[in-house]
């Protein structure tokens, strides 16, 4: 193996070269077949340990590389469904966009109340709720585990829809003439429960988005929504310009 060179007189610390350096190679198509591993590396840049570790592991928290200290790194998979930021959220056409059929199993479809959901969409606790819970399914295999409520006085009608293969917000216009315009979401990186893991039968490792958002429709709340996505197949973009920044009020 031909042996690569950092700059061991420059500002920069070795493992910051190192990890700029791995992500140049993959740009370039390299280690398509497999990563090296830590001993590979160490040889290859006539580096310590120490220095390929701290590297390896800013490259797994980037998500360029998945895999446990200790065992054999693998270049991380393209996400095969991209959600932008600042677009209301829609799971059921983000999936289409991305080429992928898009299927759910209904678990629950029923009216119930829940003092806690009720107060976040400013209801009384006793206030009866329409409640779906779906595993979204992605190209025939698991995606997500969705779960939604909404006032009974305005989505009732939702009761008599199949969720199968539809959107909920393409069932709740069609039905109700209520259409989402607005909303707040909050987005965190967790690690899934054992049973969460097993529903969306993620891989070891596998950490999952979990998306809470409140839905609006002309100033009033409609939609209390939690979503656990697999993160291995789900990844959330954003645009900024100079003048505006960011602006990613959902993190």
């Amino acid at each position: 193996m031909v042996g690569r060179t950092l700059d061991r007189s420059g500002t920069t610390p070795l493992w910051r070269q190192l990890q700029q350096e791995l992500v140049a190679r993959l740009a370039d198509g390299e280690f398509a077949d497999q990563f090296p591993g830590e001993l590979a590396l160490v040889e290859e840049y006539d580096v310590s340990r120490s220095t390929v570790r701290q590297a390896l592991r800013q490259l797994r928290a980037d998500g360029v590389i998945v895999g446990e200290r200790g065992r054999q790194p693998r270049v991380a998979p393209v996400p095969e469904i991209h959600q932008p930021l600042g677009a209301l959220y829609s799971l059921f056409a983000s999936v289409e966009a991305g080429g992928l059929s898009q299927d759910s199993v209904v678990r629950v479809l029923d009216v119930r109340a829940d003092a806690l959901v009720a107060e976040r969409l400013g209801l009384e606790g006793s206030t009866p709720l329409v409640y779906l819970e779906r595993l979204r399914l992605a190209g025939g295999e698991p995606l997500a585990i969705d779960r939604v409520w909404l006032p009974a006085s305005v989505a009732s009608p939702l009761l008599e829809a199949d969720f199968r293969h539809t959107s909920l917000y393409g069932e709740l216009a069609a039905r109700t003439g209520v259409r989402l315009d607005a909303g707040h979401e909050d987005v965190h990186a967790n690690v899934p429960t054992a049973a969460e893991a097993a529903q969306l039968k993620c891989p070891a490792g596998t950490a999952v988005f979990a998306i809470n958002r409140l839905g609006l429709s002309q100033g009033q709340a409609v939609e209390w929504r939690q979503t656990v996505v697999r993160g291995d197949r789900f990844a959330l973009t954003a645009e900024f310009t100079a003048q505006f920044g960011y602006r990613l009020t959902q993190r």
